[in-house]
């Protein structure tokens, strides 16, 4: 835990540059977003395919030195932009030095299950009852509900979890040389991501690789993910981002966020499942929530970057003095949070490991845009997948019988 002594006069001049550069930060964010380039999905030592210095023949067919001229203005006012976001994220870095624990897995213990309720220890032989797996659901539910954040281990069996990291390694090298070889746009194989050096948001084309059916029918079917979420949100929860996050050594700390605003009235609108496909050390940039942060209390402190008088700010306050938990999750383990619940990725020291996690978010079905844009392929997005109509497509395809509801996605895929 965090703790509570009083500020140093060292500490208050350091929460005072907290608080300026908060304001300076968020504004970055904003202006970041607006015209986010498709291109920062690619790594710093890998070749930008819309960078000033790639493919000089087609960049002067699609214009002329004006808009060449504002490309490198806006290249050039990203990377101030992006200064200011990593020194924001080193201060809150500082602000809560000591104060995160390793997020623990909720233990639940129900009738019908495995041994540790999934795979791993020898237990994936054994299969979990779909009541249990319901009973299971509903308490790690509670959790969620309470704190915004829970960890259900073993959802994944290790096995499948290292093909998949596999691929989507691979994957990120194939939609890489694409681009850069014309054949797609970038958006069509990578959502957009702030902070692009050593880091990827890579899309995963369902229905083309039945890789990802095998590790969605593990963790949907197979254990108590799907079933947490759905004790909330119904077997209506529409499937809204089906993508993996790679940060690979080098890449920064993100600043502390909510993926989605407090709206009032709404309730959660939107759950995501980060699942490991390694286990992730201290050092591999491990997320960090804040839990309890998913309120309208919690939003409107963090909104506060205003200091005066010594002071430090609502936001400051709350960054510093809310314990904080850690996303060092084994392999083919999860965490399950709130998108209102606020977190942030934190930065890949680690000699020669990349961090992967394989996630997917299903979104409230009374609730129309979250307020963050998905990262999907398009064409998954927009054929509105519940979680029902994806349970029984994996039912069928685990009995044999394919999966005719991603057999129609994949070939729609670009």
């Amino acid at each position: 835990r965090r703790p509570s002594h009083r500020i140093t006069t060292n500490a208050k001049r350091s929460t005072m540059m907290a608080s300026v550069s908060s304001t300076a930060a968020a504004a970055a964010i904003i202006c970041l977003a607006s015209f986010a380039d498709p291109s920062l999905a690619f790594t710093s030592s890998s070749p930008n395919p819309l960078s000033k210095n790639h493919d000089a023949a087609t960049r002067q067919q699609q214009s002329p030195g004006c808009l060449k001229m504002s490309s490198d203005a806006s290249d050039l006012l990203y990377q101030e932009q992006e200064k200011l976001i990593v020194s924001r994220g080193e201060l809150e870095e500082e602000l809560m030095k000591g104060a995160a624990s390793p997020l623990a897995a909720n233990k639940v213990k129900v009738r019908g299950a495995g041994k540790a309720g999934g795979f791993g220890g020898g237990s994936s032989s054994r299969k979990t009852s779909p009541a249990a797996l319901k009973a299971e659901g509903k308490a790690h539910a509670k959790v969620l509900k309470r704190d915004g954040v829970v960890r259900i281990d073993n959802v994944l069996s290790s096995e499948q979890a290292d093909k998949m990291r596999e691929y989507v390694l691979s994957l990120r090298e194939k939609s890489m040389e694409e681009v850069l070889a014309g054949k797609v746009t970038s958006i069509q194989r990578f959502a957009n991501v702030l902070l692009r050096k050593d880091r990827c948001d890579l899309t995963m084309p369902l229905g083309k690789d039945d890789i990802i059916a095998d590790s969605l029918n593990e963790v949907i079917r197979e254990s108590a993910a799907a079933q947490t979420i759905k004790s909330i949100l119904g077997k209506g929860a529409v499937l809204y981002e089906l993508s993996c996050l790679i940060s690979d050594p080098g890449s920064q700390r993100q600043n502390m966020h909510p993926d989605t605003p407090f709206l009032e009235g709404k309730g959660p609108v939107l759950y995501t499942c980060f699942i490991a496909l390694q286990d992730i050390q201290l050092d591999m940039g491990p997320t960090t929530w804040l839990p309890g942060t998913h309120t309208a209390e919690a939003h409107d402190a963090f909104q506060d970057g205003f200091s005066s008088g010594g002071k430090e700010s609502r936001k400051d306050e709350l960054i510093r003095t809310r314990p904080a938990v850690l996303g060092v999750l084994p392999k083919g383990c999860c965490a399950i949070f709130d998108s209102r619940c606020l977190h942030c990725g934190t930065a890949n020291r680690s000699s020669d490991e990349s961090r992967a996690l394989f996630y997917f978010s299903f979104k409230n079905p009374q609730v129309g845009y979250p307020g963050n844009p998905a990262s999907i392929r398009p064409e998954i997005g927009n054929a509105q997948i519940s979680m029902e109509d994806l349970e029984d497509d994996l039912a069928l395809y685990s009995r044999g019988k394919g999966h005719p509801l991603i057999d129609r996605i994949g070939e729609s895929l670009r």
